[in-house]
């Protein structure tokens, strides 16, 4: 199975933390967005030109949290995502959670503090982190109370769950994320930084 990624996306992130987690095995091509060659090269494979993409023969596909449970349901033995149809269910709530609420309100301070700058769109709009700063505060307060009383996301497991929601705070400090008041997330986010397979997938700029 092939592997279109690059290090510095937090979607790529998320697939890398769960194969090298479930000792999956991925053969890796690195993309660079910034290159229009990579970038043609991408949307011949995903019309969406987005990351990461897996190739598993003549099969291809996208979004990184499906690419995260499709890699668990081809890995024998693997604990991040279990057979049991409620603990999944539950891990798909936080995974689709993760892609429809927690990661587009980070995103956009993402984009407005730091990618903005780097391709040349000018500096952060005041109006576009407001908006992003309620609902950050919105879903960063569900979070929050959820992880009040566990040290996972689901049940009293590292799951697919806590991979899909760490990764979009990689950069919270260069973004500017206003999360440090949520001692929960931020406990639970420093355990998940403890893990040897998240100090194995920082970022190479």
């Amino acid at each position: 199975m092939r592997l279109y990624h690059h290090s510095i996306s937090s979607n790529s992130r998320r697939v890398m933390l769960a194969a090298e987690y479930m000792g999956t095995p991925l053969d890796l091509t690195d993309v660079n967005l910034m290159n229009p060659e990579d970038r043609r090269r991408l949307a011949e494979i995903n019309p969406n030109c987005k990351l990461p993409v897996l190739q598993d023969g003549e099969f291809t596909l996208w979004e990184s949290c499906a690419i995260m449970q499709y890699l668990a349901d081809r890995t024998h033995g693997q604990t991040l995502y279990p057979d049991n149809i409620l603990t999944r269910a539950d891990i798909n709530r936080w995974m689709m959670w993760a892609c429809q609420h927690w990661s587009p309100a980070i995103g956009a301070y993402t984009f407005e503090n730091i990618w903005k700058g780097l391709i040349g769109k000018g500096g952060p709009d005041a109006d576009v982190i407001a908006r992003a700063g309620v609902q950050l505060a919105q879903f960063a307060t569900v979070l929050d109370g959820h992880l009040a009383q566990r040290q996972w996301l689901v049940g009293d497991k590292l799951s697919l769950a806590d991979f899909a929601l760490a990764p979009p705070l990689m950069y919270a400090d260069q973004a500017k994320l206003p999360i440090a008041q949520y001692r929960h997330i931020m406990a639970w986010y420093e355990r998940v930084r403890e893990l040897d397979v998240w100090k194995n997938t920082e970022p190479v700029w």
